[in-house]
């Protein structure tokens, strides 16, 4: 049983285990059996809670949807783009930086072509992102940040803020870090927050 998961209850336990196995061995690569062993955790409790591999896994991947759907909140809180991108760029950061792992399972069921989430990318990820969108493009419409695609703003913050969960090991080898350290993070997303300010013309 992993350290991180001896105190937990079992469904959090099964949760943290399936994203670490899903990480490192995909979807195909995951079974239940080696989920739950790394839970230490009877494999019957796990199909007791959710029934299959394919269960579990798209709980997993919509955990880390609604994280980010709750980092795009900001966008409602105020008319200030300013304050509004800021913030979800910085949650986006802290979220690549506690949940790489969670970050990098969605990148793999994109880049597979979706396989598994194609209701939910649809059906939720879909309104929301256009919801978002809407939001840059009133922004624009008053004059308070500069016109652009709209997309291309939240695929550019999406790119740029992922990066540090997807790409991890290439970052560490490019930048001679063998970890990334909470300082050397911190001031990666003071960079990335100027970048993403900068592009949208409000610093």
């Amino acid at each position: 049983m992993s350290e991180n998961t001896q105190k937990l209850n079992p469904v959090t336990a099964l949760l943290l285990s399936a994203e670490e196995v899903f990480a490192q061995k995909g979807y195909e690569g995951a079974t239940t059996g080696l989920i739950a062993q790394q839970a230490g955790i009877p494999k019957a409790t796990l199909h007791y809670h959710f029934g299959t591999k394919e269960t579990l896994y798209r709980q997993v991947l919509h955990s880390v949807f609604d994280e980010w759907h709750q980092a795009a909140l900001k966008f409602d809180e105020t008319n200030d783009p300013a304050t509004a991108i800021e913030g979800y760029v910085r949650i986006k950061m802290a979220i690549s930086r506690s949940r790489p792992l969670g970050s990098k399972i969605w990148a793999q069921e994109m880049i597979a072509g979706v396989p598994h989430l194609q209701d939910v990318l649809k059906n939720e990820v879909k309104p929301w992102f256009d919801s978002r969108t809407a939001r840059i493009r009133e922004w624009m419409e008053q004059g308070l940040i500069a016109k652009s695609n709209p997309d291309a703003i939240m695929f550019m913050i999406w790119a740029m803020t992922q990066h540090y969960a997807d790409f991890e090991t290439q970052i560490r080898v490019m930048t001679g870090q063998e970890t990334l350290e909470k300082d050397w993070f911190d001031q990666i997303t003071e960079d990335v927050v100027g970048l993403v300010l900068r592009a949208v013309g409000v610093k």
